[in-house]
């Protein structure tokens, strides 16, 4: 089981997209812990880490509910946050598609996973179906939020 530690004996967190649209709606619980965590990332100089995929999802659901406009605004917020997005090639997209599979993983989720589980980080997330993933995969859980 991955510890979820860096190299500087700090945890290192991974963000699902739900983590940052309930950081950007203002969900009570979800967003002081998420700004909690990039805080954290400032203070230490370790910016958390979202797959590139899920960065899409936060443009898309954003728009879908809110507007193109604002999504753009989330977009421009979103870039001057503490996050590394961290791009998809082939090997990735293979390990998540494996994820997906295995475990009925939503497809921007399985890139979320795969990620926190390769770098050894926690998943930052509200969504109880990572659970399916098993000890693999540590997860930091946010409250639950209902659609």
């Amino acid at each position: 089981m991955r510890s979820g530690i860096s190299h500087g004996g700090r945890r290192r967190y991974v963000l699902d997209a739900n983590a940052l649209i309930g950081f950007f709606e203002g969900r009570r619980g979800t967003a002081d812990k998420v700004r909690h965590l990039f805080g954290e990332a400032l203070r230490h100089d370790e910016p958390l880490l979202m797959s590139a995929v899920d960065w899409g999802e936060v443009f898309y659901i954003a728009w879908r509910r809110h507007g193109e406009a604002m999504a753009r605004e989330v977009e421009a917020k979103l870039q001057e946050l503490p996050i590394a997005v961290i791009a998809v090639d082939r090997a990735r997209a293979t390990r998540s598609g494996t994820l997906k599979q295995k475990h009925g993983l939503g497809y921007a989720d399985a890139f979320a996973a795969e990620l926190a589980i390769e770098q050894g980080a926690w998943l930052v997330t509200a969504d109880p179906e990572f659970s399916k993933v098993g000890k693999g995969l540590s997860v930091f859980s946010l409250p639950r939020h209902e659609k």
